[in-house]
């Protein structure tokens, strides 16, 4: 739209998807406020950027939605300790969640999810590389790569997804266990083989970076409210309002990055849109992070360990139960089970935590417009790899916002998709 230019934008989340967002609207100009019922420069916040993995993966094209997995969906969720879990009172919520899933795990649909992935997270790691020239990442961000192991239990499984990252042009290098064993010579050999993705990032520190990336943030102009948002509403082609428990906000356009708790706003604007949470856990091993250089994902198991400033973090599992349930001593038990299995004298573990993951039964993100209200904007729905893609999703919703052209097909990431 030429000539155009957006007066103002509220954004309602401040995790690494609002804050990237934020950063980039404030980068083109436009005046920008975010809102979150937390301070993201707590230190008691420990948002789903405090407690993640911390890989930028830009390889993971392939998700759930894949006739193997589903295959052994039954015999993950019958097992107490095991890298699915469900928690059964709330199977009822999840009925259409489960339906559009059943609809989506299939061949098609496994590859129209592994391309569309692909074409927004080989601009990942760039997008991110833009923003570390602002901040400082020493000790904050390292580049060694992220390995994966496996058995050959379901080595139909491993192939499918060798197969499918080469016909993507994703480089990936294929390691024999004493290959393995070369890189990370402290693992117990409790595998057959495994994989590098050399071009991999982790984070020490996530939340350390997305405190720097809002600070950064600020320092250009954004604002901040403290606020706990609990609607939102078009009143006319050039106005929306934030409401609070008590204030009322007007910008010309919102942007929804609240993640997890995106559903209750986009219920209130009257679309039915599948998003759950996968809940996913993790545990500290104090002193512990030299045992390996970088992450390594055992996928047999659906966990994996990542060195960090705060010690060795083991993370995983995918628990399906919502907000409100409690946290699941068999989960937290299962991770420590599995890190032990690799590193045996790991020691007494710290700091458990369960996060939120937003998840769409596609699993691709809604990046765009709300269908009945095009001034509001969603970005949410990023599952696992929220992490991998604040900041190109910071990218891709400014352009969205400021009206100009992003040289990519979103039509695969709209909400239409669930209507």
């Amino acid at each position: 739209m030429e000539n155009y230019r957006c007066k103002s934008v509220g954004i309602v989340g401040s995790g690494i998807q609002g804050v990237c967002t934020g950063l980039q609207l404030i980068k083109k100009g436009i005046p920008v406020t975010i809102f979150d019922r937390h301070d993201p420069l707590s230190n008691e916040y420990k948002p789903a950027s405090y407690g993640n993995a911390g890989h930028f993966s830009p390889y993971a094209v392939l998700q759930f939605n894949r006739p193997d997995v589903l295959n052994d969906v039954p015999k993950m969720l019958m097992s107490s300790y095991g890298p699915l879990a469900l928690k059964w009172n709330y199977i009822p919520k999840m009925f259409n969640w489960f339906l559009h899933y059943f609809k989506n795990c299939n061949q098609n649909s496994m590859m129209h999810t592994a391309k569309n992935m692909h074409q927004i997270l080989s601009l990942s790691n760039d997008a991110y590389e833009e923003i570390f020239q602002e901040i400082d990442t020493n000790g904050l961000v390292e580049r060694k790569g992220i390995i994966y192991i496996w058995t050959n239990k379901n080595i139909k499984s491993r192939n499918l997804e060798i197969k499918v990252r080469k016909e993507l042009g994703i480089e990936q290098k294929l390691l024999t266990q004493k290959e393995v064993l070369d890189l990370e010579p402290n693992l117990k050999p409790v595998f057959d083989a495994g994989v590098i993705y050399e071009s991999a990032m982790h984070a020490r520190d996530p939340h350390g970076i997305l405190k720097k990336i809002f600070k950064l943030y600020l320092d250009r102009g954004g604002k901040f409210v403290q606020s706990n948002i609990k609607n939102l509403e078009q009143i006319n082609t050039n106005e929306t309002i934030i409401r609070s428990e008590s204030e009322e906000y007007k910008f010309e356009k919102t942007v929804v990055a609240s993640g997890a708790f995106s559903k209750s706003l986009t219920d209130q604007l009257g679309e039915n849109i599948p998003l759950d949470t996968e809940r996913g856990y993790h545990v500290h091993f104090k002193g512990k992070d030299h045992l390996i250089r970088r992450p390594v994902i055992f996928l047999d198991r659906g966990f994996g360990m990542t060195p960090m400033n705060q010690g060795l973090r083991a993370v995983g599992t995918v628990e399906l139960g919502g907000l409100k349930n409690p946290p699941s001593k068999k989960r937290i038990d299962y991770i420590i089970k599995c890190a032990k299995e690799l590193l045996p004298d790991l020691g007494k573990h710290e700091d458990e935590w369960l996060g939120f993951r937003p998840t769409l039964p596609d699993f691709l993100p809604i990046l765009g417009p709300s269908l009945k209200n095009k001034n509001i904007i969603y970005a949410f729905g990023h599952q696992h790899l929220g992490w991998t893609l604040g900041a190109i999703t910071g990218k891709i919703i400014s352009k969205i916002v400021a009206g100009e052209k992003t040289n990519l097909d979103l039509t695969p990431y709209s909400s239409k998709r669930f209507n």
